[in-house]
């Protein structure tokens, strides 16, 4: 678009505005045609500030995937080993179904498949239940031969491990695929 090239590297802002003021466009129309022209990769669009190192990477709202996990498994734990009550029994039956059945496979997809564009969402869909399906018995056999067992505390232990430990190494996978996109 000529307006896109009359500017040399503007910011988002400038870009609509610059839109808005010489087209005669609403601020809405301005956007969603950045937006269509981005999609189409008529477009490219760049941090200004990209994060520089692996710390700034993983405080940056790229990897908010990445705290909202571990709040999640973080708040999972508590509700698995001390919520027996009726009302809210239902919420540890549904994140212990999202943690045993969903979260493994996930973490495991994030770190075997980091980038966004490998696979399709339903693809990692279906892939992180298999897996997660694959790796949850393995993680039982494999606890059934330690001093602890199959009981409560060991496997909910072993999964959390499992699934933070995936998501620091799909972290770092991300980080390192962000890093070659900006060269």
């Amino acid at each position: 678009m000529e307006v896109a090239n009359s500017l040399s590297n503007p910011r988002l802002p400038e870009l609509v505005e610059k839109l808005v003021s010489d087209k005669g466009l609403k601020f809405r129309d301005a956007t969603k045609i950045v937006y269509v022209l981005w999609k189409r990769d008529a477009l490219e669009l760049s941090e200004p500030r990209p994060p520089s190192n692996l710390i700034r990477y993983a405080l940056s709202l790229q990897s908010l995937w990445f705290w909202t996990l571990t709040a999640l498994v973080a708040l999972t734990i508590p509700i698995v080993f001390y919520v027996i009550s009726p009302p809210l029994i239902y919420i540890r039956y549904v994140l212990g179904s999202f943690f045993v059945l969903y979260l493994p496979g996930s973490m495991l997809i994030e770190a075997l498949y980091p980038r966004g564009e490998d696979l399709e969402s339903l693809e990692r869909l279906a892939l992180s239940i298999g897996l997660s399906l694959a790796v949850v018995p393995l993680m039982g056999l494999f606890l059934n031969y330690t001093p602890w067992g199959i009981r409560l505390t060991p496997i909910t232990i072993s999964l959390a491990t499992f699934a933070e430990i995936m998501a620091v190494v799909a972290l770092t996978r991300k980080y390192r695929y962000h890093v070659l996109s900006l060269k």
